[in-house]
């Protein structure tokens, strides 16, 4: 430093480490070694270089990096970490080299070709909060990145870091690979996808009968604590796409994918299933069953327990009974419950209409089938707008999805179903309770994790809130629309108001209430002419809106403060009281 003056710039540090390092020379000094020497010639220098980066330090197990930019910085991890997946998928997961990147945003000290200071240390820090395979950046980094790259990581919240005393904000890239156990905490769970079963009757109108196939899989295997299921949301979204499984297994971060085909033929049926381990593309595991359609359920209950058990060896039959169950006996209630389903999942003008329909013809079949009586409450509150319903349709719902309850106890989505209905009645105690319980049942409903979320951030739990909502959409990395409404409720009363506009733009046919949280977020932000825009389309939509009745019925939140901050938004934006 000449003259005894300190050189100062604003930098993009990143910085990566191998997991396992230690592990693996011990192993095999000279080939671990010759591999990490291969790889950063091959791909870490390369690829540092196109982006402009700058190696810093480049030690044995890993590399300081300085980069112009915090796009190209992020850009170069996500390149770094996709090449390398791909050049160690063929080997064996203990021999496999695995790296975690964090990325920090920093004033640093130069000293020479070096980079010191406390932004220096913050990227090493980040680095190790990382999981294996995964990149952690800081807020300030993902703040820079366009919305493709910012919608690739979840949010982290604050953390404390090792010797930091300030808490940091991180986020996590949602694409981190699965590498297997050496490369994991010891209490990981092994994640499964179950992909849509192919429909091969040449009707498509029986695609809901092999989607709930593969549903009821994807219900039995969530059942057990030791596997992490990917939701159907997102598994189903691959559907008729030609990409591999190898890479749809990258995209849901699934260590194994499920794939199978459903024919029906008259009173006979084809099930074809197989498991895949999606690193490799190995087929572990398949199997194809003819029954007779009276059958249906004994099949899917072998098909379920063949795939768990080859997951993950002798289980008690305790949990295997339990993980089996089925929710009714009839096959034609159980079609009808399959197509109240896609009509309650659905945005058309009269989905909801249909799928009561669907529900209570179920029921009419088998009156103690105990998911249509908790979907039909549900479908029955939509009908009449939720918490807006007249107050004996919200009593006859808080019936109906107690009777599931009392039907089948053991039955998570019943829990779930009730605690929601309670949300609606603005019963927040009664609906915490019964998602607590719902998430004891099924700890991998991505459902749950995020309706509980919404709850918590209604009831000023704001960290826990945003903890169950990140894990939802982990577990759901492609979800439903109704994931951003909740996560943008929250991010809204945290004051992150961009973020929660973002969140809410994803929904779609937006209403007089999501437009109004829309000019809500932009006002709070000072975006003028966002805010402008949004109050026009919520005007054209509804002329009269008033800013109080918005807080009375559009707003499901407990904490008056809460409440005053939407009043604020809405008026900061000159919409009427």
């Amino acid at each position: 430093m000449a003259n005894g003056r300190v050189e100062r710039r604003l930098a993009v540090i990143m910085a990566t480490d191998v997991v396992g390092y230690s592990r693996l020379v011990e192993a095999d000094e000279t080939r671990t070694l010759d591999a990490i020497k291969r790889l950063q010639a091959s791909i870490l220098t390369p690829s540092i270089a196109a982006r402009g980066g700058r190696v810093v330090k480049l030690m044995g197990d890993g590399a300081l990096v300085a980069f112009n930019s915090a796009v190209d910085a992020v850009d170069c991890a996500i390149s770094l970490q996709e090449e390398l997946a791909s050049d160690q998928k063929e080997l064996m997961l203990d021999d496999r080299i695995v790296l975690r990147i964090g990325i920090n945003l920093a004033d640093v000290v130069i000293e020479g070709d070096d980079l010191l200071g406390d932004g220096v240390n913050v990227a090493a820090r980040l680095e190790e909060a990382a999981e294996p395979g995964g990149i952690c950046v800081a807020d300030i980094v993902h703040r820079q990145l366009g919305p493709k790259n910012r919608s690739a990581f979840l949010d982290g919240g604050e953390i404390s870091l090792k010797n930091i005393a300030r808490a940091v904000h991180v986020w996590h890239w949602r694409y981190a690979q699965r590498a297997g156990p050496a490369a994991l905490p010891a209490r990981q769970r092994t994640s499964i996808a179950v992909l849509p079963f192919e429909n091969l009757s040449g009707a498509p109108d029986q695609d809901f009968f092999s989607d709930g196939i593969s549903e009821d899989i994807i219900g039995g295997i969530a059942r057990f604590r030791s596997l992490s299921v990917i939701a159907a949301t997102s598994s189903f979204s691959f559907r008729g796409e030609s990409a591999d499984l190898k890479e749809i297994g990258r995209k849901l971060n699934a260590a194994y994918l499920v794939a199978g085909s459903v024919r029906r033929a008259g009173a006979r049926m084809r099930i074809t299933a197989r498991l895949v381990e999606a690193a490799s593309g190995t087929h572990l595991w398949s199997e194809h069953y003819d029954r007779e359609l009276t059958d249906i359920f004994a099949v899917q209950d072998e098909v379920t327990r063949t795939i768990v058990s080859t997951l993950v060896g002798q289980i008690e039959c305790a949990d295997v009974r339990q993980a089996l169950r089925k929710p009714t006996a009839s096959l034609a209630a159980y079609e009808s419950y399959l197509r109240g389903l896609v009509h309650i999942r659905g945005y058309g003008p009269d989905d909801n209409r249909q799928a009561c329909l669907m529900f209570e013809a179920a029921l009419e079949r088998d009156p103690q089938f105990a998911l249509a009586q908790a979907y039909l409450a549900l479908a029955r509150m939509a009908l009449h707008g939720y918490a807006n319903a007249p107050r004996d349709v919200l009593d006859n719902a808080l019936a109906l999805a107690r009777r599931a309850v009392c039907l089948d106890e053991g039955e998570g989505g019943c829990q779930r179903l009730l605690a929601l209905v309670h949300v609606n009645r603005r019963e927040f105690e009664l609906a915490e309770r019964h998602y607590r319980r719902a998430y004891q049942l099924n700890p991998n409903d991505a459902n749950t994790l995020v309706q509980m979320g919404g709850l918590l951030a209604r009831r000023g739990k704001l960290e826990e809130a945003i903890e169950w909502i990140s894990e939802g959409f982990r577990l759901n990395p492609f979800p439903p629309p109704w994931y951003c409404a909740a996560l943008g409720n929250a991010l809204y009363i945290l004051g992150r108001y961009e973020e929660a506009a973002a969140a809410l733009k994803e929904l779609p046919n937006p209403g007089p209430f999501t437009f109004a949280r829309l000019v809500a977020c932009y006002a709070q932000a000072g975006d003028t002419g966002a805010t402008e825009a949004a109050k026009a389309q919520l005007l054209n939509l509804c002329p009269d809106f008033s800013t109080e009745d918005f807080i009375r019925r559009g707003l499901l939140l407990e904490r008056p403060e809460q409440l005053d901050l939407f009043r604020q938004g809405l008026l900061k934006a000159g919409l009427p009281t």
